[in-house]
């Protein structure tokens, strides 16, 4: 059924509910409530998002079993679409740009329906490009992805500037200790978080650095990174080699972030990421974040202010800042009070989801 004559493919990776993730949650929610047919394509493997839409009553269709977008997934997505018999006044909705490109190959296929891409990150390469072009509108995170998105050849016309929305998924009070348990942590240590996609993008060598300096000064300390993606092995042998692993707890995907990322002292990023991992969701429960230099960092921290952007080099900044926040109880309430005033003021939720669906409506 769809009351006014409106349906809604919306097409993600595999996502939890940070980020990208918990963008994707409240545009869904926003569409189902302004009465559009909400269906999610999911072209990877896991992630939380997917069951919590099914349980709003949003149809999940899970396109593939893999950790990274393929060819099957593609074959899928229009398979997908046919069955729903998208038409010219239904809309394609992708989160991200492995799925821009799944999305203008459906539309040689299937030339009558509309495309809306949304990137949190700068977008690269020929093929991408060509891609942007096909899509009728491109919504930007960030003034650096609209300005990426045009040196691609893409039509200032077509791309709209949205910043995204800092409203935490809502907790399901699972205790410290119960996290402890489930995860495999000590609760009498402090926890800290990254949520990344393993790719080079995310400069995970650099977390993996600042872990072994930190466990020299400080001995109670257990960190979480929670993602998946093709450098994962590689990722676990340089932990062991470098003798991290047992400080290091990676997840390739966790339902109980909304609990665990209230019981963490410190949210922090070594790289590029969509909506800067954790850091906006954190931002929005108070906890201070800590990233080397980046555009979502630049976009989401005021340095000083609400945690700290470093630079790459020297290598030595990102776990001496890090550091700072952690041994020091009120520079960290005093950064997680700003954080959580300017993710108010800044990254509202109703004024993202309103701008989504209007562009789209556009």
């Amino acid at each position: 059924m769809r009351p006014d004559g409106r349906r809604l493919l919306m097409v993600a990776r595999g996502l939890d509910s940070v980020g990208t993730g918990r963008q994707v949650e409240l545009a869904a929610e926003a569409f189902q409530a302004a009465g559009w047919d909400v269906h999610l394509a999911v072209t990877t493997a896991g992630g939380a998002v997917a069951t919590r839409l099914t349980h709003i009553g949003i149809t999940v269709h899970r396109l593939s079993t893999r950790p990274v977008v393929d060819a099957a997934a593609a074959v899928r997505l229009v398979q997908v679409a046919r069955r729903l018999d998208l038409g010219s006044s239904d809309l394609v909705l992708t989160w991200g740009r492995s799925q821009v490109r799944l999305a203008a190959a459906m539309k040689l296929l299937m030339p009558t329906v509309r495309f809306v891409s949304h990137l949190a990150m700068r977008p690269s390469g020929t093929v991408t490009g060509l891609a942007l072009g096909v899509a009728d509108r491109v919504i930007a995170s960030s003034p650096a992805v609209a300005a990426a998105c045009e040196r691609l050849g893409v039509s200032p016309v077509k791309i709209e500037t949205i910043p995204p929305a800092a409203d935490p998924a809502p907790a399901e009070n699972r205790s410290r200790v119960e996290l402890a348990v489930r995860l495999g942590l000590d609760p009498e240590k402090i926890w800290t978080l990254c949520v990344a996609p393993l790719v080079p993008e995310a400069k995970l060598e650099r977390l993996l650095w600042a872990i072994d300096q930190l466990g020299v000064v400080h001995q109670r300390l257990e960190h979480l990174l929670v993602g998946a993606g093709p450098l994962r092995d590689r990722l676990l042998r340089r932990a062991r080699v470098q003798q991290v692993a047992e400080r290091l707890h990676l997840f390739p995907h966790l339902d109980c972030l909304p609990d665990l990322l209230r019981e963490v002292r410190l949210v922090w990023q070594s790289g590029e990421v969509a909506c800067g991992g954790a850091i906006l969701d954190g931002m929005a429960l108070g906890i201070p974040a800590v990233a080397v230099a980046s555009d979502s960092a630049g976009q989401l921290i005021v340095d000083g202010e609400t945690g700290r952007i470093v630079p790459a080099d020297p290598e030595s900044e990102f776990p001496r800042r890090a550091l700072g926040i952690i041994e020091d109880d009120a520079l960290a309430t005093r950064y997680g009070t700003a954080a959580k005033a300017r993710a108010a003021a800044e990254f509202p939720a109703d004024r993202m989801v309103a701008a989504v669906i209007a562009a789209c409506d556009r």
